[in-house]
């Protein structure tokens, strides 16, 4: 699939409220291993027994919700998993027993935390609830879409070229050779620029605003085929700029970005949805 433009990246990255944490964060805030299980919960059939440690059982529930974390992150559900879990489970109930026995749990700024903790847990899965029952629609992601596309319809993009240099006395020496006829793509071999002096120095197709505005502003003042005439100086040095041409800017298909477009807008919901509550919200 082609890279989205970065103008087209920012115009629909616009969802400024990230829905918190995944399920290992929801289980390391959960509270007690040992505390009553959810009736509601059903445990994996292919669990192993949770683990009883000093005479203490640690429920079945916790035990899943603890792989379950694992498995978010990428980790397969075999044997070695379940292991480390258990492991993971005697380790987690050991140290809450030595706490409960130190005093720990009767101090006041304990209770307060375990309340911020339950808390934060509540909104998060809260809100995963609320977005998973409120997704955006075909026709609103069709909408922003076609909002975003007629703004970028007359936006363009560039295809240039550039060597950094340390010093302007080095910038200049290099549009001296240019201009004796030396090509850019091997002076672009001294180019401070590690990312693209293998490549002739070569940017790729553009956005103006993917650069800082010294650069932005010389490269656009260019014609096709030309360069800087003087070095360009920005905070990373001294740069010769070759603009190779200049396009409309080639936005992608609504297949190609709907994905992105379907969590920038779900996260604009939950933002909304969000505002609304504190809007209604009688506060003295």
């Amino acid at each position: 699939m082609k890279l989205l433009p970065n103008l087209l990246l920012a115009a629909i990255a616009t969802g400024t409220f990230a829905m918190a944490g995944c399920a290992g964060d929801n289980v390391a805030n959960s509270g007690s291993p040992t505390a009553k299980p959810d009736s509601t919960a059903k445990p994996n059939s292919t669990a192993k027994p949770a683990v009883t440690v000093n005479g203490v059982a640690v429920s079945d529930d916790y035990a899943e919700a603890l792989v379950a974390s694992y498995r978010a992150q990428g980790a397969p559900d075999d044997e070695n998993l379940r292991e480390s879990v258990r492991k993971d489970l005697i380790r987690r109930t050991v140290l809450e027993q030595a706490a409960v026995k130190a005093g720990v749990d009767k101090r006041p700024d304990i209770k307060v935390k375990q309340d911020v903790v339950r808390q934060t847990v509540l909104i998060q899965d809260y809100l995963q609830d609320w977005a998973k029952n409120n997704p955006p629609t075909e026709e609103e992601l069709k909408e922003e879409y076609n909002s975003v596309k007629a703004r970028l319809d007359s936006s363009k993009e560039y295809h240039a070229r550039h060597i950094l240099l340390k010093t302007e006395a080095d910038a200049k020496a290099v549009i001296a050779r240019l201009g004796k006829g030396a090509k850019f793509a091997e002076l672009a071999k001294r180019s401070l620029d590690q990312g693209s002096k293998d490549r002739g120095g070569d940017l790729g197709w553009v956005d103006a605003a993917s650069f800082v505005q010294p650069f932005s502003e010389a490269m656009v003042s260019l014609d096709k085929g030309k360069y800087t005439k003087m070095p360009v100086q920005t905070e990373f040095g001294y740069h010769v700029i070759l603009l190779e041409d200049s396009r409309n800017m080639q936005v992608p298909s609504f297949e190609d970005v709907k994905a992105q477009l379907q969590q920038s807008m779900q996260n604009k919901k939950v933002q909304t949805h969000i505002e609304q509550l504190e809007q209604t919200a009688e506060v003295k």
